[in-house]
């Protein structure tokens, strides 16, 4: 893999694609550091080498050019600190300013340039905006994971004009480590749990996770599409109807496949979508109608834990439940907890997915499981076998 750890970055000026697309609040203030955080050693690596940096991102989906509320001049407090130095800001990426204080940049100094969605150019894929940035720097490091799916002027085409001077930063070398270890090489047994709203979002992954794991679990409102497709009453439960024989097709292939197909026995129903709904437990084939499912119940809870605790490698996508709802956050929070605990006990696990990310940050147990991953939609991407242009351009 070509990383940052390839190259002596004294004397070379590096244009960074970091993901800098972090929550602001009414005063413009960053609320969650996370992305930020990540991509600290990347930075502090081309620094401490004798290098000069140059930082790119995007930040929300600015309609028409440049918006106060989009600016990424909000992170300059947070980036000098975390830096400890005075980080320059170019308030237009490829403007003349951009390239002035570029040229003029000495060893050990930070620049930020302006959004790059304020140009409509960066979401093309356009090739002479991506020469315009690729002007500023003389290598390239992609450090984007959450955006490597995408073939934007700044996170693949890029990379064309550095042929030899292109790399992964330390983000995206750790992302594609942890998936390639679960993907290509996983020990075993190998468990995905699956969970979520819908099966819509899902196929493809469940498709080509079938020839690779031993045990899939699925939980969540799909469940309901693969109850009903096993001949179940499941109330007023989400469900896709469209999606009923697909989901009967995967039971069969897995089956056929001799993948341990795990679908909840009992369920959590509830007589309204709300927390405070009147809730009991029933047999999740036999829901009546005017109530929903809206958790896993106990008896899967036990089924699922077994297979989490003999598991020596795990995928996990998608909540068990409404776990933003107390009363219907007991199943996701048992699977974390058992995901952790297998952990511990020398299994390597791979959290992704915006919920369920934010599930493991709930019940603060991110440092309890292997590798948490930054980039949901590009992670399901590659877990689905398709090839990412963000790092086909680098791998190229």
């Amino acid at each position: 893999m070509k990383t940052i750890d390839n190259l002596n970055f004294k004397g070379f000026r590096a244009i960074i694609r970091v993901d800098f697309n972090v929550p602001l609040n009414d005063k413009f203030e960053v609320t969650d550091t996370t992305r930020i955080d990540a991509a600290i050693p990347t930075v502090k690596k081309i620094l401490n080498d004798g290098g000069i940096v140059i930082l790119m991102s995007h930040l929300g989906r600015p309609k028409s050019g440049p918006e106060e509320k989009y600016s990424l001049k909000h992170l300059l407090p947070v980036l000098d600190k975390k830096l400890g130095l005075k980080v320059k800001f170019a308030d237009d990426c490829i403007g003349e300013e951009a390239v002035r204080i570029a040229a003029s940049m000495k060893s050990g100094e930070v620049l930020l340039l302006e959004n790059l969605r304020f140009y409509k150019e960066e979401e093309k894929g356009d090739e002479a905006f991506a020469h315009k940035l690729a002007r500023l720097a003389d290598v390239y490091i992609n450090d984007a994971f959450g955006t490597a799916h995408r073939a934007h002027a700044s996170t693949a085409v890029i990379a064309k004009f550095f042929p030899k001077d292109k790399y992964f930063g330390y983000v995206m070398a750790g992302e594609l480590a942890s998936i390639n270890k679960v993907m290509k090489e996983p020990s075993r047994p190998f468990t995905a749990i699956l969970g979520g709203a819908k099966v819509s979002g899902k196929i493809e992954i469940i498709n080509n996770l079938l020839d690779k794991v031993d045990n899939l679990i699925i939980g969540g409102g799909m469940m309901f599409t693969f109850i009903k497709a096993m001949g179940g009453q499941i109330g007023n439960s989400l469900v896709e109807d469209d999606l009923i024989e697909t989901a009967r097709k995967a039971i069969i292939d897995a089956k056929e496949k001799g993948v341990n197909m795990l679908i909840p026995t009992d369920s959590i129903i509830a007589d309204k979508f709300d927390n405070e709904a009147n809730r009991k437990s029933c047999q999740a084939n036999k829901i009546p109608d005017g109530w929903m499912g809206l958790d896993i119940g106990e008896q899967t809870i036990t089924a699922f834990e077994k297979t989490i605790k003999n598991s020596k490698t795990i995928l996990w996508n998608g909540p068990m439940g409404v776990f933003e709802m107390s009363n219907f956050a007991n199943g996701t929070k048992k699977i974390a907890l058992a995901i952790a605990d297998s952990t511990s006990k020398g299994a390597f696990s791979l959290i992704g997915g915006g919920d369920s990310v934010a599930a493991i940050n709930k019940f603060n147990l991110a440092t309890k499981v292997s590798y948490v991953s930054t980039g949901g939609g590009a992670m399901l991407e590659f877990i689905e076998g398709k090839t990412l242009p963000g790092v086909a351009a680098i791998e190229d």
